[in-house]
């Protein structure tokens, strides 16, 4: 259900519920307009979704975009969250406590394996990287903090479809696509990816979404009803053979085992 917004009207000064400051409520509820419309918008189309007069709006986005929680692309001349949004955001996430748990695990598992290994939670919108330890070995390229990742192609997106309903994730799957429902071939491709993530554990990608890259993952599971985090061990492709991938994934599965006993979740021993 949405939060309901504030009127655009000015404030009641004599009304004792006005305590607070309506011109930041108004500020959010321009952030909010541009989260909802899930991409980038034009000030006719953010004054719509805010229910705001267009000049009104404008003064907002000047302010908004001055503290970087909103950006102009001066191309397109459309506005979108800014880099400031994008910093709260991440670090909004990295202060959750199962975060931060399990983010004392990671340098562990990167030095006994030298290989980089990142950390993800399931965002509105895919898979976000919310953790990044560097290993020993040099990589094409790393994904930055903040990334959401597609659930096709990449072995957190795997995961992910593994082990969360399909009501969250078929959505997200459909955005992604830009499809308005998944056809036969889509959803065989998924079927097939969380038939093999359940059975071996991890999900395994080579060049799913960088090329010349291998990355298996494994989820943390939560004490609640949490959705789980996933943990990735990412390496160059080359020079990684088979027995080598599945001693990582073994060992993968035991560290994201014991994460999940961190956080209070009673491991079944046949589930992973």
């Amino acid at each position: 259900m949405k939060t309901q917004r504030p009127s655009d009207s000015e404030p009641d000064e004599a009304s004792p519920a006005r305590q607070g400051i309506q011109s930041v409520e108004l500020a959010m509820t321009v952030l909010q307009a541009l989260e909802e419309g899930r991409g980038p918008m034009s000030l006719t189309q953010v004054s719509a979704a805010s229910g705001m007069q267009p000049s009104k709006v404008h003064r907002y986005l000047v302010s908004l975009a001055r503290v970087g929680l909103v950006a102009r692309s001066p191309s397109s001349g459309r506005y979108d969250m800014g880099p400031a949004m994008r910093r709260l955001g991440v670090e909004s996430l990295r202060r959750m406590d199962e975060v931060a748990l399990v983010s004392e695990h990671l340098p562990g598992l990167r030095d006994s394996t030298s290989h980089a290994v990142n950390l993800s939670v399931w965002g509105d919108h895919g898979p976000v990287v919310v953790r990044w330890e560097y290993g020993a070995h040099a990589l094409p390229i790393t994904v930055r903090v903040g990334a959401t990742m597609p659930l096709l192609t990449s072995a957190m997106g795997g995961a992910f479809l593994a082990y969360l309903p399909e009501q969250l994730t078929t959505p997200v799957l459909c955005e992604q696509l830009e499809v308005e429902r998944l056809d036969a071939s889509s959803r065989e491709r998924v079927d097939g990816i969380k038939a093999g993530v359940l059975r071996e554990g991890v999900a395994n990608t080579v060049g799913g979404v960088i090329p010349g890259i291998t990355s298996v993952a494994a989820p943390v599971f939560t004490a609640g009803e949490s959705f789980p985090l996933v943990v990735t061990l990412v390496m160059p492709a080359r020079g990684v053979t088979e027995q080598d991938v599945a001693r990582l994934s073994a060992e993968l599965l035991d560290s994201t085992r014991a994460m999940s006993e961190v956080l209070g979740h009673a491991v079944d021993p046949h589930r992973q």
